[in-house]
């Protein structure tokens, strides 16, 4: 540890007068023989937000609170966090007892490598949350070792933070949240993200003029959120009107007659029209020449009628009933269920 504080100081320029600060912020909570980093990285997250916050509202005075927001967001989230743990290596560092982190760190490093220039909203791999947590621990020991002053906190952590994402960046990268809100505005429909769970998971679903549109689902809400409107803002263009009340055709995976994301929109739709949750089940068919494949059936039991269907094999469970789930939504569109 001592040799992990040098190079964490060397990195930030910085020579802490309190060095068990630091050895806290480089404690992962598996790591059970000492303090972990949770309680600073709670204090870093609102320091290093403020501080950021503080930074473009005096840089940028022409700018508006959306548009400040938006900026303040992007500089802050999980993914530009954790891309900075990664540029300076910080996670090397980090005392843990969770073999799973590496793999998770491994493939988020390599996904990054292969990237030819910085991302501002999403990856190809989903950033683990503990490299952001880490940057955030580091700048709460930083703060409290500067008894609490945040603009001596900017101007250690600054340089650590490039390259910022200026509002001209992140016009060039538009947000999709921000895209999906002024399509909206400019078509004068209402946008509305609800929240639910599930698994432990977050799931997000888009809502346009009180129709599902597509969702999204992260352990984390800002990212179930963004991903989300990332999958709204490519589904609107397949979309089309089946009748006065609804949209109704939605967007189909290889020009085939599946529809992305069926599960989903089976759900939300089930849930609007109060009926029992679909129920799958999967048949097993083996085929030596072939290898595994797999035929799901689903069924929903509508004002006490059962209605079901099976779907096309596929090499997947997950694809089957997807598959399943597609077949049934084409049929209830038929049969004026919805």
């Amino acid at each position: 540890m001592d040799d992990s504080i040098r190079s964490v100081e060397k990195i930030l320029n910085y020579v802490f007068k309190n060095k068990k600060l630091l050895e806290d912020a480089l404690t992962h909570s598996s790591y059970t023989v000492s303090d972990s980093y949770q309680r600073l990285e709670f204090l870093g997250d609102a320091a290093l937000g403020l501080a950021i916050t503080n930074f473009f509202f005096i840089n940028y005075p022409e700018l508006d609170q959306g548009k400040l927001s938006f900026i303040r967001s992007a500089n802050i989230s999980t993914e530009k966090l954790a891309r900075v743990s990664v540029r300076h290596n910080l996670y090397r560092y980090v005392r843990h007892n969770d073999a799973s982190l590496n793999q998770k760190v491994r493939d988020f490093v390599l996904a990054v490598d292969e990237e030819d220039d910085f991302v501002v909203y999403g990856g190809l791999v989903k950033a683990p949350k503990v490299l952001a947590d880490i940057v955030e621990s580091v700048a709460a020991a930083v703060y409290v070792d500067l008894g609490f002053d945040l603009q001596a906190l900017w101007m250690v952590f600054r340089d650590i933070m490039e390259p910022l994402f200026t509002y001209d960046i992140i016009q060039n990268q538009p947000q999709p949240v921000m895209q999906l809100l002024e399509l909206c505005q400019k078509d004068r429909k209402q946008l509305e993200f609800r929240n639910s769970n599930e698994d432990g998971k977050i799931i997000v679903s888009v809502y346009i003029n009180d129709i599902f549109v597509a969702s999204s689902s992260s352990l984390q809400r800002d990212t179930a959120k963004l991903h989300a409107a990332e999958i709204a803002l490519e589904n609107l263009g397949g979309y089309s009107r089946c009748s006065d009340n609804e949209l109704n055709s939605y967007r189909t995976i290889d020009g085939t007659n599946e529809i992305a994301g069926a599960k989903q929109i089976l759900i939300e739709l089930c849930s609007k029209k109060r009926w029992h949750k679909p129920v799958y089940c999967v048949d097993e068919e083996i085929r030596p020449s072939k290898g595994k494949r797999y035929r799901c059936n689903v069924r929903i039991n509508i004002r006490d009628k059962l209605v079901s269907r099976i779907g096309e094999e596929k090499t997947r469970i997950k694809d089957a009933e997807n598959s399943a789930a597609s077949l049934m939504i084409q049929s209830l569109h038929e049969n004026k269920y919805i």
